[in-house]
């Protein structure tokens, strides 16, 4: 085990490793290495930890010391340099007439050595320029030429995403990235939708690039010959995120249907043709292809307005029981007030009290010998005649 630290030396620049002889450094500290450049200066990102010796590429270098302010001093010179240098080297590459543009210059720790940045299309002999530099800056000069993705990331700037470059921010090395990665993620080719402001093709196709491609495994091609619950046809789109296809039924090809990876069993993959000799199963065999609705109710997500609206129904469902009993109970009470008012109130005059119920049960008449005035009257309907106003109500009966 080998005790290691981690140091940056340009903010989203790659980390390396160095050992720290014998200090201990916290994240965020500023150190002093010595590197294959020289003496420079760079910050602590992870503190003292140990790894395995098989971990380590190459030997390490030791930590010359934790930097001091003379030390954040030297550095806040040499920027101001670097300035005075760049505006030179632009003067000189306008005398030459050179075909190339400068990026940045960057001074060493030490100050005895400046290194220039540029881009070009081509191979550019900058050999008189670099004479023309050393007899103005008196350093040891060096020229450097780098890609348009490397300008990007000294530079930055703002993606159309709204945000910071990636390669400026954290990226430490550059994925390789191809049209491949567009076409698998049904992006549309066209070059100012996917590609960056370097020029080249967006870093951020190979974030999803790992997904698409185990979504790809179990979705089936453009054209292929299928079988769906509705029949059989040809798969004319594909959602890879939705997991669902589109597919054109040979006996409706008008209209698509949509249906979910688990519904269709491809019978010929990327060709559109039916085989020869192909006969399409049953109906009710295909049917059993066809997904659950409840589970398609289940994985389906609960948008904002279908809760809302069964809220809603739950409480007036809960609410509707409580005001029909109210018009019920005043209906039953109005009856049994209307009832012992007719019990209560006063009998007419000369109306004869109604004989005692006998207990000896008369013996009725069979439905063939009763005739029409066998019936008896209705004291009911007779009472209702002489009544007074206001008796049903229980009020006294009114004085002659």
């Amino acid at each position: 085990m080998t005790e290691i630290i981690a140091v940056r030396f340009k903010s989203g620049g790659k980390q390396y490793y160095f050992s720290p002889n014998g200090l201990t450094f916290a994240p965020g500290q500023g150190v002093v290495v010595e590197t294959s450049r020289g003496v420079e200066l760079g910050e602590c990102v992870e503190g003292n930890r140990m790894v395995d010796e098989m971990e380590l590429l190459a030997p390490l270098r030791p930590v010359i010391r934790m930097a001091t302010d003379e030390d954040y001093k030297t550095a806040e010179r040499n920027k101001e340099k670097e300035a005075k240098a760049f505006a030179i080297c632009q003067e000189k590459i306008a005398e030459h007439g050179l075909d190339m543009k400068l990026v940045e210059a960057e001074y060493s720790f030490e100050g005895n050595k400046v290194l220039f940045f540029f881009t070009s299309e081509g191979r550019v002999d900058f050999r008189a320029l670099v004479k023309d530099l050393a007899s103005a800056i008196h350093a040891r000069i060096e020229l450097r030429q780098i890609g348009v993705r490397d300008e990007a990331k000294m530079l930055g700037g703002l993606g159309i995403c709204g945000r910071p470059f990636c390669c400026s921010q954290f990226l430490d090395e550059f994925q390789p990235v191809s049209i491949k990665m567009a076409k698998t993620q049904n992006l549309s080719l066209n070059p100012t939708k996917i590609s960056g402001t370097c020029g080249r093709l967006m870093c951020c196709l190979k974030y999803e690039q790992e997904a698409y491609e185990d979504l790809v495994k179990s979705a089936p091609k453009m054209d292929s010959f299928v079988e769906t619950p509705d029949g059989v046809g040809t798969v004319s789109g594909v959602n890879l995120l939705r997991q669902k296809v589109n597919v054109r039924l040979d006996d409706d090809p008008e209209t698509p249907h949509c249906y979910h990876n688990c519904e269709v069993c491809v019978v010929r993959s990327g060709k559109g043709k039916r085989p020869e000799g192909y006969v399409p199963p049953a109906p009710e065999e295909l049917a059993k292809l066809r997904k659950p609705e409840e589970e398609a109710e289940e994985n389906k997500p609960a948008q904002p307005e279908s809760r809302l609206s069964a809220a809603i129904a739950q409480a007036l469902n809960h609410e509707q029981p409580k005001q029909s009993q109210q018009p019920e109970q005043e209906e039953r009470g109005s009856r049994n007030r209307r009832r012992r008012g007719r019990g209560n109130g006063p009998k007419p005059e000369g109306e004869k009290p109604a004989a005692p119920k006998q207990e000896e049960k008369k013996p009725q008449p069979a439905p063939e010998q009763k005739a029409e005035g066998d019936k008896k009257p209705n004291r009911n309907r007779h009472r209702r005649r002489h009544r007074r106003p206001g008796a049903g109500q229980g009020s006294a009966p009114a004085q002659e």
